[in-house]
């Protein structure tokens, strides 16, 4: 596990976007294709930016999956996930060979099936993620399921989730932020090649601290990602903040292979 500090948001998500991209590009020189999971929400902004802005990929032998999704939100909601990465990633790469989106509107036990074959078939090359301030890793509120090998599953979303998506302007109050969400399992997002965690801003602190130092536990779902071989944190110095008992490298220095 790497550790690396930015000064700001848009460091990290330059950092972050620069070594996703070259991974994506490393797997298709490798294999001729390259599966990836993207995240969402305002902790991915700037690396998603960054990835798409970068050259040298061709997006034709790349197959995205998606991370998680509530259930009962249609695609027309401003916090549905899928629109988010319809706007802000499928949008502006329109020459990607494949996606699978989550569908959180119909019947769940057949998006389920439908997800678990095709990631099934695409084993992950590269994950980009992010932790919630409660630490939960996709949308595997604490304690997470360390132990089920279903590649997806259905997930009640506690409170300070649900608080979180309220206070990112998502929703306009708690009571219309949905209580179920379809989320990638723990184990499923352990099984990707690399995971890049893109972690901004001061109110992640705690969750940060929690993920990096203390022992894996599924009361810290993102401490999980202690046991990958190759995880690497982008963090800024607000997110880091509280780090005391970790080896960090600065984002200048050159980016892990």
């Amino acid at each position: 596990m790497k550790v690396i500090i930015s000064e700001t948001k848009e460091e990290l998500g330059q950092s972050a976007g620069a070594y996703a991209a070259m991974l994506i590009r490393d797997a298709i020189t490798r294999q001729g294709y390259a599966n990836v999971i993207l995240a969402t929400g305002t902790s991915q902004f700037e690396t998603l930016n960054q990835l798409i802005e970068e050259k040298g990929i061709d997006w034709s032998k790349v197959t995205m999956f998606h991370l998680d999704e509530y259930i009962g939100l249609p695609v027309t909601h401003p916090a549905s996930f899928r629109k988010y990465l319809s706007e802000r990633f499928l949008s502006r790469v329109p020459e990607l060979h494949g996606s699978f989106l989550i569908n959180g509107e119909g019947d769940l036990a057949e998006e389920l099936a439908y997800l678990a074959e095709n990631i099934s078939e695409n084993p992950i090359d590269v994950a980009l993620v992010g932790i919630g301030e409660n630490g939960h890793l996709a949308f595997n509120d604490p304690p997470a399921d360390f132990e089920t090998e279903a590649p997806y599953l259905v997930v009640n979303l506690d409170e300070p989730c649900r608080r979180q998506q309220m206070g990112e302007g998502w929703f306009g109050s708690l009571e219309e932020v949905p209580l179920q969400a379809i989320s990638m399992s723990v184990r499923q997002i352990m099984k990707s090649t690399h995971i890049i965690c893109s972690v901004p801003d001061e109110r992640k602190a705690i969750a940060v601290k929690n993920s990096l130092e203390n022992e894996v536990s599924n009361a810290f779902p993102a401490s999980i990602l202690q046991l990958h071989p190759h995880c690497a944190f982008f963090l800024d110095r607000e997110s880091a903040n509280l780090l005391t008992a970790i080896e960090t490298t600065d984002a200048h220095s050159e980016i892990p292979k």
